[in-house]
């Protein structure tokens, strides 16, 4: 269905993916969309790998888990190296500009993304990373208008740290073309 999106995003526990995927289905559903969002992680919760899930449509969701991703976002290679294989042909991959591409993905659209990097560099905060990563998403896939997207981020962000946030976002949306 091409009004369906089905989204993993992927990393360490700590890296904030499971509240990444938290703003990106609480502002489709913003938009009118609708949503199912779920979450796993290892009993090492932070730095294990984590995965979140969000599933976005323009009609109902019958089944709330991903089964064939048209989206993955991978952090660490770990979660690169877990989550890439066996992935449908039309699946866009979103890589942080640190790891080592996966073999497998010849003919697919990956994106290789200085998400951890900017987020230190540019925003100069390493806890927005998960930000900058909405941002890029956001601005890949077209989710959420941009107010929709801002308004959920401001009011998923710990208050006094709306700015940085915002910050985090526009720098992700600048980082894909």
């Amino acid at each position: 269905m091409a009004d369906r999106k089905e989204l993993r995003l992927a990393g360490s526990g700590g890296q904030g993916v499971i509240l990444a995927s938290i703003i990106l289905a609480e502002a489709a559903m913003n938009a009118g969309k609708n949503v199912a969002q779920s979450q796993s992680y290892g009993p090492e919760a932070r730095g294990g790998v984590c995965k979140s899930e969000v599933i976005i449509s323009g009609s109902d969701i019958g089944f709330p888990k991903v089964i064939s991703p048209t989206f993955l976002l991978a952090l660490t290679q770990d979660s690169a190296d877990k989550y890439c294989r066996d992935l449908p042909k039309d699946c866009i991959v979103m890589l942080d500009s640190e790891l080592i591409v996966p073999e497998g993905l010849d003919g697919y659209k990956v994106y290789t993304v200085p998400i951890l990097q900017s987020a230190k560099e540019v925003v100069g905060k390493a806890f927005t990373a998960n930000i900058v990563a909405i941002g890029a998403i956001n601005k890949a896939l077209g989710i959420a208008p941009e107010d929709v997207l801002r308004s959920t981020v401001g009011g998923r962000v710990p208050k006094g740290t709306e700015d940085i946030n915002f910050k985090a976002l526009d720098v992700g949306a600048g980082l894909v073309s």
